[in-house]
């Protein structure tokens, strides 16, 4: 029988400004309706286990680099448990958020510095879950496996239905890159100088670079 994933990772996928402040995007909306829907489905997986947890994650990626970030409580991370708790999610299970990153490796790896994830937790026996859309999720699998250890049924896919319409051909060319670029790597705190260096690289030759947040 295949584990329940009782502990949740969910990805972002935007955050805009208008006149009314700060919302989510729809695909980042839907992305924390797929994991409350996976809560409930698994609703008493998620009450047996004291260290079930959702972590939802972002903090301000449609944001210039160096822009100020929205203020307390309407980063990408906590609008999402906003969101979420709205639906009820307190009823089943725990949840945090963090809220640094731009990036998909930022989500991973800062759950991790910031105390929220423990890679050694996880294994066949006791997935973790990512809860994205699925054109993302092979991307997440791999960065997964550079940033925290993990692959094949250590991780969960709880993908999202939907519509969220991203160029199959850039994807590709993202997780291409990604698996070049972080070759060799395996600690967060490594991946992440990689990323710093590769992102100033591509600024100074003009492009947006392959490890900016979207898609993602």
């Amino acid at each position: 029988m295949t584990p329940t994933a009782t502990v949740l990772l969910v990805f972002g996928r935007g955050v805009v400004a208008d006149d009314d402040g700060y919302r989510l995007t729809a695909e980042s909306a839907a992305r924390t309706d797929a994991a409350v829907a996976y809560v409930r489905a698994h609703a008493a997986a998620f009450r047996r286990d004291p260290a079930a947890r959702v972590v939802f994650t972002g903090g301000w990626p449609h944001g210039p680099a160096g822009a100020p970030g929205p203020p307390d409580g309407f980063r990408e991370g906590e609008l999402m448990r906003a969101l979420a708790r709205d639906a009820g999610l307190d009823a089943y299970v725990r949840s945090a958020v963090e809220t640094r990153s731009r990036t998909t490796l930022q989500n991973l790896a800062h759950a991790v510095q910031d105390g929220l994830l423990d890679p050694a937790e996880f294994g066949v026996d006791r997935p973790l879950g990512l809860v994205t859309h699925p054109w993302h999720l092979p991307r997440v699998r791999l960065l997964a496996g550079r940033a925290l250890g993990l692959s094949g049924p250590a991780l969960r896919d709880v993908p999202v239905t939907g519509p969220d319409p991203v160029p199959a051909r850039r994807e590709r060319a993202a997780r291409v890159a990604c698996r070049l670029g972080y070759l060799g790597l395996r600690t967060p705190e490594a991946l992440l100088r990689r990323e710093r260096g590769l992102t100033r690289a591509v600024r100074l030759l003009g492009g947006r670079g392959f490890v900016g947040r979207r898609p993602g």
